[in-house]
């Protein structure tokens, strides 16, 4: 008995939770986003999803393979990455531009820095910011029913009017996962309801973007507004599906209301003062980057450390 083992002090918790059921639950929630996606924007969309998750896996497998490490495919955080990267790509992005981004997202941003779970940033999100920075016309170009045409937050930018309802549905032009309001939020109620993501974050985000918005905004508290900027620019799918990513985002619960603030300030920041209508990619890479401040001045000190000394 001359091993010695390391036992962490109790409460010891046993979960029957996965990795590969978090993001299988996940992939699903996903499903209502991603066929109205395919429904309304057709085969070029399906194949913008092939790409990216396919792409997305086989990064991940090549790169442990070459570097000896266990391959981890089989826990579907790649299929998610390429999946999420997907719905946040206009359908007329060409297959090199998927590529590139995926190969972004795995390689660089999840890969390099250890593997899932020691990512700094949302691999998806990441990838989506280095693809409008890089490519800034192919990412802003959208087709709506063979029709090439500015977003409705766009539209609403330039001080026009835009149709609230078709927002809220998705009848709109965007990108393929970011345009039905409803879908989204029936994908998130799933994953509330299956206990795998708190409202927390979300709730604290959206709450701070429309005070934000009320308070500097040209049109102030006008509902109409407001709805048309929750429903736009993928800020429920940004909200809902990767500021709640488990990797990038604080654990704690004070943290995670801190971390909303931020995101709600970022984002209306973006859309208000900076060139671009939307503004949420932007928004949760800086702040998953405060992250780790955040979760420095907010996880509870060890009991009994902290006290005077006598």
């Amino acid at each position: 008995m001359s091993e010695n083992y390391n036992i962490s002090s109790s409460p010891h918790i046993r979960s029957k939770t996965t990795t590969s059921s978090i993001m299988l639950h996940v992939i699903i929630a996903l499903l209502p986003a991603t066929i109205f996606g395919v429904y309304t924007f057709g085969m070029p969309a399906l194949l913008v999803i092939a790409i990216t998750t396919g792409t997305a896996v086989l990064t991940e497998y090549i790169y442990q393979k070459l570097m000896h490490k266990r391959v981890t495919i089989g826990d579907f955080s790649a299929v998610l990455t390429g999946l999420l990267l997907a719905l946040n790509l206009p359908a007329t992005a060409p297959w090199w531009m998927c590529v590139l981004g995926s190969v972004f997202a795995i390689l660089i941003v999840k890969q390099l820095f250890g593997g899932l779970g020691q990512n700094f940033m949302n691999p998806a999100m990441a990838a989506r910011c280095f693809l409008l920075i890089s490519f800034t016309g192919r990412m802003t170009t959208f087709v709506y029913d063979g029709v090439s045409g500015a977003t409705p937050l766009a539209v609403l930018k330039a001080g026009e009017n835009v149709n609230l309802l078709d927002m809220v549905i998705g009848n709109t032009a965007g990108t393929i996962g970011e345009t039905s309001m409803v879908a989204i939020l029936i994908g998130a109620m799933f994953l509330v309801i299956m206990g795998i993501i708190s409202i927390r974050i979300p709730v604290t985000y959206l709450c701070t973007f429309v005070l934000f918005l009320g308070l500097f905004g040209e049109h102030g508290f006008d509902a109409s507004y407001i709805v048309a900027h929750l429903a736009g620019g993928g800020l429920m799918l940004g909200a809902w599906f990767m500021a709640t990513d488990y990797v990038t985002a604080p654990i704690t619960k004070s943290g995670q209301v801190i971390y909303g603030i931020c995101l709600g300030i970022f984002t209306g920041l973006f859309r208000l003062f900076g060139g671009s209508a939307e503004g949420v990619s932007y928004a949760i890479i800086f702040s998953n980057l405060l992250v780790p401040l955040i979760e420095k001045v907010t996880i509870p000190k060890p009991f009994g450390k902290g006290g005077e000394r006598r």
